[in-house]
């Protein structure tokens, strides 16, 4: 973590798992599957696995379908038969999943900045999640990588973020609990903060993270301190 001064004019989040907890799909999977925390903890690294693969094949489907895949790969491989009550139901949670408890104070303390969004979910996933969080009016951007095909980390959907904002790369302040996402937004340019909730080491993928917070309402105050 670098102690240098951060100028920014604008503040970007990822979204699910920064913002909004997918954990919190287990409660809806626990209708269904036996062992829950093992199946979305699957569920989620095969999202993440496909779309990486996805964008490396050019081979592009929006979230909402990855999400699908995922999921159907997912039951497969722990040998559940999903009928489509059961995955719509699935689905259908993943739309609304819990903000992390700290991120709606988080929010109104950092309204000093222009905020966005810049996430890999659907232009629909987001507006869902947005509209049940009630956090819509929080954000004068929100930016689905549908619209360049590519998913982060690719430098094409951090690049749309700029184009989005009208904001110079390194005048915008990218915050993810993703390290990997942290990771390809720093070799983008963008300054970044890493969420880190739950205390894991660093990746090991070059660009360090310039702020680290063990959670998203510790930010304002360490920005407010620069």
């Amino acid at each position: 973590m670098t102690s240098a001064p951060i100028v920014i004019d604008g503040i970007l989040f990822d979204a699910y798992g920064t913002l909004f907890d997918v954990q919190s799909v287990q409660s809806a999977v626990a209708t269904v599957v036996p062992r829950p925390e093992e199946f979305v903890a699957g569920w989620r690294q095969r999202q993440l696995a496909y779309s990486w693969l996805r964008t490396l094949m050019d081979r592009y489907v929006d979230f909402a379908q990855i999400s699908t895949d995922a999921l159907n790969a997912t039951a497969a491989a722990a040998g559940i038969a999903l009928d489509d009550t059961d995955r719509a139901r699935l689905l259908a949670a993943w739309l609304r999943p819990s903000p992390f408890p700290e991120v709606p104070v988080a929010l109104a303390l950092l309204e000093s900045w222009p905020l966005g969004i810049l996430s890999n979910g659907s232009p629909s996933m987001l507006a869902t999640v947005l509209d049940h969080t009630n956090l819509t009016g929080r954000f004068a951007w929100v930016v689905s990588v549908d619209a360049v095909r590519a998913y982060k980390p690719a430098p094409a959907a951090y690049a749309l973020g700029v184009r989005v904002t009208g904001i110079s790369r390194e005048r915008i302040l990218f915050v993810s609990s993703n390290g990997w996402d942290v990771a390809g937004a720093a070799a983008f340019g963008f300054a970044t903060c890493w969420v880190n909730r739950s205390g894991t080491p660093l990746e090991e993928l070059g660009p360090q993270p310039d702020l680290i917070v063990p959670s998203l309402d510790r930010l304002p105050g360490l920005l407010a301190a620069r």
